[in-house]
Order: structure tokens, then C-alpha cells, then sequence
């Protein structure tokens, strides 16, 4: 399991080859400190080092990034560039903008930074601080902070979410944070009506004399792509075909090449749980958005509960969609062994309470497979999202 603390310390130890920036906010980067130098000869020189691969391994943690840069004498000498960080409240705001803004969004998932936060997130005048353990006491930046400083861009070319990350947040904090705000967002959107369009019934459909068939075909090593359908103002929703259309063929390959129906005995709300579950992207573009809202409408449930649901069954399919949903009162043996195991593992204590083991942001529990399932929630907030992957071992599933 990757933790917020994880999740807030990144290290590259190779950067990407080059090094003028490609990216419009890699440049805006490099201007930031160029702004402050008095000096063109040490940002040349600077430059010479970056692209003489004397900047080695670069660490990114909130607020600062560091590395050691190897100049004319023997012991390579600590830069670092440092940039605030913000508050939880300025996140905050900045998190509801893009949520609220589909552009911004796009670009976010694409690794682009959003135009629309430029002004919020690039290095404003003053911002971008250098420190070297260099004995050049001249005005800053030195040769080594400016080596860090191109070399830190292509990083940023390469990923913008290594900016966001000195700004205080990791990765996968932020797209977690963004997919609930995306449920909230999608629930107060009022869709349309949709339609009723005449059909004929499964059951009659299905229910025709059966002939001979050749023999089948071998199967194919994917399932394909969908067709486009024409753009029939009159014709249903071709995001919604197209869902259907991929879900079938998915589901005839695994038929195909199992002979088990993978949605046999599935009730209404676990079926639309796993189709929500089937997109990469959790609800966070447009299409999948509408697809949320629609299964959870038509399910009664809110799309906060269906992207929860949605994140269990990713976890580990049905049984992990029953242990989030279910609370019950497990044998004794292994759920008491479980609490010493994770004391000795320097995990903390654990609060018991029917199948669950809590510790302040952290939870585990037991599922009926005998397979322990962790979650995670904010400090204060009771609101528990699942995460990792269940393991038999209590302490192997918190860890992940």
C-alpha cells in the first residue's frame, strides 16, 4: 500500500536526456530563476554542467527539490531549489477549480499542465529559492543550482505532477482527492430525461428455433473496438452503445474462452458496480462521468457510492464489494492473531469492532474469503476508501 508520506517523496535517478525545456511550463520554470540571476556567464556554465550529466540522482519532496551536483572539485556539493508549498485550504480551492472545469481536468490526466492554473502553480516572482553548500557567496543562483534547475525542467516536461508534488501533494492523493470531488460534482448534475425508444424483449429475441452452426473461429487474443455509429440526432446515445458494445465483447471473449458467464448471478447494483469499475479512469472524464451518474440513478445509490463500490471491485471483484458492505462477526482465531501480528510489525495498535481493525487513518478487514482487505480514510473524517490489494496476511495487505 502506498501511503500519503510515500506517496509526497519522489527520486529519479536518471533525468531525461536534454536540456533546454520542451513544455511551455518547463520554460515558465526556467524563466522563473533566470528572472533572479544578474549573472549570464553562471547560467551558462550552469547549463554546461546540466548538460555534462554533473546533476545526479534529483529527490522531490513538498516544497523542496534536491540533488548533488558534481563541480571542479572532487566532493560534490547539496542544491536545492526550494518553492512553498501550499495550505490544505489553498488545495482546496484549487482542487474544486479543476474538478469543476472539464478543460483543466482533460489536461491533468493527459500530464499537462492546465493553462487556467498557471498563475497558481508556476514559481510566481520571488518564489523559486536556491541554496547550494558551494563556497560561491555571489549573488544566486550559482552554476550548481542553475545545473539542478535546467535539469529539473525536463523533468517537469516529462511530468507536470512533479510540480504539483513540490507544491505539497503526490499523485495519487490528488487524483484520489479529484475522484471524489468528480462523484460529489456528478450528483448535483441534473441529466435530462432519456428517451424511450421501442425494442423487443430478450426473452423473444432469443427465443427462436436454433440451427446448425459451423464450427467457431479461434478466439482472438483481445477484445476489439466497438464500431462508430452514425451521428443520428435521433439515433440512442453512441457513448452508451459504445459501453454496451465493449462490455459484450468483453464479456463473450471471457465466455469464448472459459465457458462461464462472468456476470452470471450478479444482482442489479453489483452489475452496474462492475461496469463502473471497467473504466481506467474512475469517473474522471466526461464519458465516464455521465456513465456514473446514469448506473447510479438507475441503481437508487449516489455516484459517491458507486465510485467507493467501483474502487472495491478493482480491488479484488465481488468478495472485496462484500467487504466493504458487510459487517459481520468473524471466528475468533484469526481475527485475534491479526492484532499482535501488526504490533510486532511496528504497525501500531488496532481498534476491533465486528470484522474491522481501525488505526487512526487506517483499516483493515477480513472479508468472508479469509483475505484481508485495507482501507484508508482522512484524519477526522469516517469516510473509508479502499486501497492496495487483500492478502491472507493482515500485515502483507496494510503494506501492500
Amino acid at each position: 500500500m502506498i501511503t500519503a508520506r510515500d506517496d509526497r517523496r519522489r527520486t529519479f535517478e536518471s533525468v531525461p536526456a536534454g536540456v533546454e525545456a520542451v513544455s511551455w511550463w518547463g520554460r515558465a520554470w526556467v524563466a522563473a530563476l533566470e528572472e533572479v540571476s544578474r549573472d549570464p556567464a553562471r547560467l551558462a556554465r550552469g547549463r554546461g554542467y546540466a548538460a555534462g550529466g554533473n546533476v545526479d540522482a534529483v529527490t522531490v519532496t513538498p516544497g523542496r527539490i534536491v540533488a548533488y551536483v558534481r563541480g571542479s572539485r572532487p566532493r560534490p556539493y547539496r542544491t536545492e531549489l526550494v518553492l512553498p508549498a501550499f495550505a490544505d485550504a489553498e488545495w482546496s480551492e484549487l482542487l474544486e477549480e479543476v474538478a469543476a472545469d472539464p478543460a483543466a481536468l482533460g489536461a491533468l490526466l493527459e500530464r499537462e499542465v492546465p493553462q487556467s492554473l498557471a498563475g497558481t502553480v508556476l514559481p510566481g516572482a520571488g518564489e523559486l529559492v536556491p541554496h547550494c553548500s558551494c563556497p560561491d557567496v555571489g549573488r544566486p543562483p550559482c552554476k550548481h543550482a542553475a545545473a539542478l534547475c535546467y535539469r529539473a525542467a525536463r523533468l517537469l516536461d516529462e511530468d507536470p505532477f512533479v510540480l504539483l508534488l513540490l507544491r505539497g501533494r503526490g499523485e495519487r492523493e490528488l487524483l484520489d482527492d479529484l475522484t471524489r470531488r468528480n462523484a460529489a460534482h456528478a450528483a448535483r448534475e441534473q441529466p435530462d430525461e432519456a428517451p424511450d425508444f421501442p425494442g423487443v424483449p430478450a426473452r423473444e429475441a432469443l427465443a427462436r428455433t436454433v440451427l446448425p452452426l459451423p464450427a467457431p473461429l479461434a478466439a482472438p487474443a483481445a477484445a476489439g473496438l466497438p464500431p462508430a455509429y452514425p451521428a443520428d440526432p435521433a439515433a440512442p446515445d453512441p457513448l452508451v452503445l459504445d459501453q454496451l458494445a465493449s462490455d459484450a465483447a468483453a464479456r463473450a471473449l471471457v465466455l469464448l474462452t472459459t465457458g462461464e458467464d462472468p456476470i452470471a448471478g450478479l444482482t442489479l447494483w453489483q452489475d452496474a458496480v462492475r461496469l463502473a469499475s471497467a473504466d481506467p479512469t474512475a469517473g474522471l472524464t466526461g464519458a465516464a462521468r455521465a456513465l456514473y451518474r446514469d448506473l447510479a440513478r438507475a441503481t437508487g445509490r449516489t455516484t459517491t457510492d458507486l465510485a467507493r463500490a467501483a474502487a472495491a471491485w478493482r480491488q479484488g471483484g465481488r468478495p472485496a464489494l462484500a467487504a466493504l458492505e458487510e459487517a459481520w462477526d468473524p471466528p475468533a482465531g484469526p481475527f485475534d492473531r491479526a492484532r499482535p501480528a501488526l504490533l510486532a510489525a511496528s504497525q501500531g495498535i488496532f481498534r476491533p469492532e465486528r470484522n474491522r481493525l481501525t488505526s487512526a487513518t487506517r483499516q483493515l478487514r477480513l472479508g468472508r474469503d479469509a483475505l484481508w482487505y485495507a482501507y484508508e480514510s482522512r484524519p477526522g473524517d469516517d469516510d473509508w476508501w479502499p486501497t492496495g490489494r487483500p492478502a491472507p496476511d493482515p500485515v502483507s495487505a496494510l503494506l501492500g
